[in-house]
């Protein structure tokens, strides 16, 4: 089994899989209503973006069973999820954030993009190209993030990086975003680097075992 089939094989067709992807589905788009609502259009298209790339492959082959394996939308799903529930609350006087929740989102989002462009378009890439594509599209989020942030105090009249801080300490605290979603994104390939090679011998193994009965 060669690397680009182990990156297309984690598109399953089974009742199981495709009932937990449709609740994460389902949760997600609950998650985007509750941003809306409480007025964080940003999130809420995140959210609802997610959700729309989790259900490509379902659209592509017109059949409901035809999911991602669950538990990559779980890991895209959870950090966002856990943002808009758990963000701004306090625990033990510490008010919770999402930065690294944020970028270990992203990083399972690009993974969710890298096979969805393996599986439907013309574009190949074996997994070690994925995998770097994750880590560079993580690390390469902070930064747009950082402008973002930048250009709406600049013009929108927001707090989000200006807010009166001495500059000193807004550059330290833009480059532990940078080292944060670095690291992140290395994590998020590691783990799943080791998951689809344990999916890649699996499905050999049952190869294997079909042709032997």
């Amino acid at each position: 089994m060669s690397e680009t089939a182990g990156l297309r094989s984690v598109v399953e067709s089974q009742r199981l899989n495709a009932l937990l992807a449709w609740l994460l589905v389902g949760l997600l788009l609950v998650a985007a209503g509750v941003n809306l609502v409480e007025r964080h259009p940003v999130w809420a298209g995140v959210t609802a973006t997610v959700a729309v790339l989790a259900l490509i492959p379902a659209i592509r082959y017109r059949d409901p069973l035809t999911m991602l394996p669950w538990e990559v939308l779980l890991v895209a799903s959870l950090p966002i999820i856990g943002r808009t529930f758990v963000v701004g609350q306090r625990v033990g006087g510490i008010t919770l954030t999402g930065r690294v929740t944020t970028y270990l989102a992203v990083a399972a989002v690009a993974l969710v993009i890298a096979v969805e462009l393996d599986a439907f378009t013309t574009v190949r890439m074996n997994r070690a190209f994925a995998l770097l594509f994750v880590v560079v599209t993580t690390t390469a989020a902070a930064g747009v993030w950082a402008v973002v942030q930048w250009t709406s105090d600049l013009y929108l009249g927001t707090s989000l990086l200006l807010d009166g801080r001495p500059e000193e300490v807004v550059e330290t605290e833009l480059m532990w975003d940078f080292v944060a979603a670095t690291a992140t994104g290395v994590l998020a390939g590691l783990l799943f680097e080791y998951y689809f090679r344990r999916r890649a011998r699996t499905g050999a193994r049952v190869a294997r075992e079909g042709r032997e009965s």
